[in-house]
């Protein structure tokens, strides 16, 4: 089974190609050029490269959120077009849970945090076995005082974006936490690709006019207005 991956959840994009549990190419860009300019040159590249076509792939998988509005937006409607385009089915999965898969060769319990901004993180826990990660709580946005607190001093080891924000803020409170290396820490096409291989293999797939985007929060546009609306009342 042949997946096209994307994510683009966070500042940087990436875009991987697998067959069954096997990277064949990877494209990563952390260079804050948009999403929108970057993401789908990025997959015709790396698809020429490799001398494949959308007919040979199985199936367009992406990290569906929760993120950046805009970037998990512009990941979604990538793939929807593509995968439209071409007849093919789509696998949405978690960017936290997308993070997991690709961190997994460190072994052990991985927290991977998102920064969500107003002292807030996504976050998801895991714990890696038998190279996979199994989960430890459901997709989450909370404060990053509330994360501290139910983390103590167990040993973990910080993946994602927010990994900085949660060591620097954390690490006198949580003395276990650690910073994941910094190939492992950003998410990838690649860790998206393997966490939706097994959803494939279950059948677990969707049309691409069912894919849909996954918010834990409203847009920070929506929460002022609303704001604003309840201060005029």
């Amino acid at each position: 089974m042949k997946i096209l991956a994307f994510e683009s959840s966070a500042v940087s994009a990436s875009v991987a190609l697998i067959e069954e549990e096997r990277l064949v190419a990877q494209s990563f860009q952390n260079c804050g050029l948009t999403h929108s300019r970057t993401l789908l040159p990025m997959a015709e590249d790396l698809l020429a490269n490799c001398g494949v076509s959308l007919d040979e792939i199985d199936a367009i998988a992406v990290a569906h959120g929760p993120g950046s509005f805009t970037g998990v937006r512009i990941g979604v409607a990538t793939v929807k077009g593509l995968a439209l385009g071409a007849d093919k089915p789509c696998v949405g999965v978690s960017t936290l849970e997308a993070m997991a898969w690709g961190a997994r060769a460190l072994g052990g319990p991985l927290c991977c945090v998102m920064d969500a901004r107003a002292g807030q993180v996504y976050n998801a826990l895991f714990t890696a076995e038998n190279g996979a990660p199994r989960r430890l709580c459901g997709d989450r946005a909370l404060r990053l005082a509330d994360l501290g607190e139910e983390i103590g001093e167990a040993p973990y080891f910080l993946v994602g974006d927010g990994a900085d924000l949660c060591y620097n803020t954390l690490k006198e409170r949580c003395p276990g936490l650690r910073l994941a290396p910094p190939e492992l820490r950003y998410p990838t096409g690649f860790g998206v690709a393997a966490a939706a291989l097994p959803l494939l293999k279950a059948g677990q797939t969707c049309t691409p006019q069912a894919l849909d985007a996954f918010y834990l929060r409203r847009p920070q546009a929506e929460r002022e207005r609303l704001k604003r609306l309840s201060g005029q009342q």
